[in-house]
């Protein structure tokens, strides 16, 4: 496992080298100057001198790529170029926003579409598999927009039972009053993919050798799908897992957009539409680096669900 583990790490650095100089030439000649971009239309061309000389701009390439390094080692991206912001207190202020949403919605879509999920597959055929092939597949063409839309009119203005938009200073408040509504929407829209995807993954378990071999046993039907066919079928949700893990650190742009709930999502939305660049790269980088190490606790969860596998 040791070996294993250190193998892995360093296996991450050359990945992370290519993100790193990827990032850097994309912004440093695709993504426009930034000393026009914080200049603005009328600033004069000392002025921009100026700017590009506080950036560092007029240094030679290797310089600007090693400056670009420390502040990613050293968690020092300066200051968001539209808010005047440290990048750093920006993070540290709206991720708890976004993990107050996003951790509710994994933690509910996984735990509500693995059940149903079994259930479907085991009665494969039935009416209710079929009921429910046909709800996953028209919710799957809705988007989520119409969610949001219809779930704010009929859920706040109609019945009055949530806020539209709101945020406060309480994590208490926050579950209990503004949290619902979004976390709701947001499962309609993910129930529907996850099922249709776990019942996958439970046909696949259900149709093997050693399934038959434990129902001719005399198992009961209980312990086949929960004590062997769930635990079979672990390898490929703890993957999907894994993809979706990423997700609840940056945020959905339509739910902190429509909801006005201050996350990374609407930050990094934000900072797209004003060419925020520290801000993007920031989040880039960390981003790929989080998948990283998500990866590599997903590849350990594997050992830890099947003692079966081999990690090489």
């Amino acid at each position: 496992m040791a070996a294993y583990l250190i193998r892995r790490l360093w296996q991450m650095i050359p990945t992370l080298a290519g993100v790193v100089l990827l990032v850097f030439f994309l912004f440093k000649y695709f993504g426009g100057d930034p000393a026009e971009v914080l200049g603005g239309l009328n600033a004069s061309p000392d002025q921009i001198k100026a700017i590009r000389q506080t950036l560092g701009l007029d240094e030679p390439v290797w310089v600007q790529l090693w400056i670009f390094v420390k502040q990613i080692v050293t968690f020092d991206w300066g200051k968001s170029w539209a808010t005047n912001e440290a990048v750093s207190n920006l993070f540290a202020t709206r991720l708890p926003a976004t993990l107050t949403v996003m951790v509710p919605i994994l933690i509910l879509e996984v735990t509500l579409a693995i059940p149903i999920a079994m259930w479907v597959a085991y009665r494969r055929g039935s009416l209710t598999d079929r009921t429910l092939t046909v709800v996953t597949t028209v919710a799957l063409s809705i988007s989520f927009l119409v969610y949001v839309i219809v779930g704010q009119y009929l859920f706040g203005f109609q019945l009055g039972w949530f806020p539209v938009q709101g945020w406060s200073d309480s994590t208490l408040t926050n579950l209990s009053t503004y949290v619902p509504l979004p976390v709701f929407l947001a499962l309609l829209v993910s129930l529907a993919p996850q099922t249709r995807l776990y019942r996958s993954f439970f046909l696949d378990e259900l149709g093997q050798d050693y399934v038959r071999t434990a129902r001719a046993k005399g198992l009961t039907e209980n312990t086949v799908l929960f004590r062997h066919v769930l635990r079979n079928a672990t390898i490929p949700i703890l993957t999907n897992i894994g993809l979706l893990l990423p997700g609840i650190f940056v945020g959905s742009f339509l739910i902190e957009v429509f909801f006005s709930i201050p996350g990374i999502g609407r930050e990094v939305l934000l900072a797209v539409n004003r060419s925020d660049f520290p801000v993007i790269q920031a989040v880039t980088i960390y981003l790929a680096v989080l998948t990283m190490f998500i990866n590599l606790l997903t590849d350990l969860a594997y050992k830890v669900a099947d003692p079966r596998v081999v990690l090489k």
